[in-house]
């Protein structure tokens, strides 16, 4: 099994690191450069930078944050929001990103998803998807785009599935139910989506504990993604690495 990567998230407001709960409710978490260095001294394996305001606000992501956050660590970076067509993608990748994250386009306009595979490689395309509990849904589970604030009716492990057969190398979706509430990941739709799709899962939303990530390792997540109890300090990095790999999780070592 390859080494867990431990992602902290940024998730970035009028060019600030913010958080919330289940996409609202939003404090302040500190500056973009100042939590991106401390990440790559805690050990992190790599660094998600998301606009969570792009789409909503009708624009592409802002670029002169990503180059901050790609020159104040040497992680590898993903990034996005409002990254809605392959000159978004370019740009961001020209400011330092090492994959672009792409979401309510990937769900609006595929067909932009498959291009940006084309000219850029599957390993620099990630898709974030939005998703909440619908049972009405063969999956029982619905995409949502805008910042997870706008309902699709869509399947959402079809349309997981869809991007996968795209050749997107990391799938990551993200519980609006779970976010930020550190109640623990959606395990039953990181499961299905596991053994679903061919693409690395990275497991985002809801971890509160170490025994989350753990969970959430051991139901196939390739990465684990978090922010608030990186943010305001209640798990330290190097502890989770520790207590994950005691408990036979390998994880990277730098």
């Amino acid at each position: 099994m390859n080494p867990i990567i431990i992602m902290p998230c940024l998730d970035m407001k009028d060019g600030r690191v913010v958080k919330g709960v289940r996409f609202v409710e939003l404090r302040d978490a500190g500056d973009l450069s100042a939590c991106a260095r401390t990440y790559d001294e805690a050990g992190a394996d790599e660094l998600a930078l998301l606009d969570i305001a792009a789409t909503r606000e009708g624009r592409q992501t802002m670029l002169d944050a990503v180059r901050r956050v790609a020159d104040a660590c040497s992680l590898p970076l993903t990034a996005g929001g409002g990254v809605n067509d392959c000159f978004a993608a370019e740009a961001v990748l020209e400011a330092g990103a090492k994959r672009v994250s792409v979401a309510s386009a990937a769900f609006r306009r595929p067909e932009t998803v498959r291009e940006m595979v084309r000219r850029f490689g599957e390993d620099t395309v990630t898709v974030a998807i939005d998703i909440d509990r619908n049972d009405a849904l063969p999956s029982g589970y619905e995409v949502f785009v805008n910042g997870g604030q706008e309902p699709t009716g869509a399947d959402a492990l079809d349309h997981a599935k869809r991007m996968a057969d795209f050749g997107v190398s990391r799938l990551l979706p993200t519980s609006k139910a779970a976010d930020g509430a550190l109640t623990g990941y959606d395990l039953p739709f990181l499961r299905m989506l596991v053994k679903s799709a061919p693409s690395a899962v990275v497991a985002s939303g809801g971890a509160g504990t170490m025994d989350h990530f753990l969970e959430a390792a051991e139901a196939g997540a390739s990465a684990l993604l978090a922010a608030s109890v990186f943010h305001f300090g209640a798990i330290a990095i190097p502890e989770l690495k520790d207590y994950l790999e005691k408990r036979g999780i390998a994880v990277q070592r730098r």
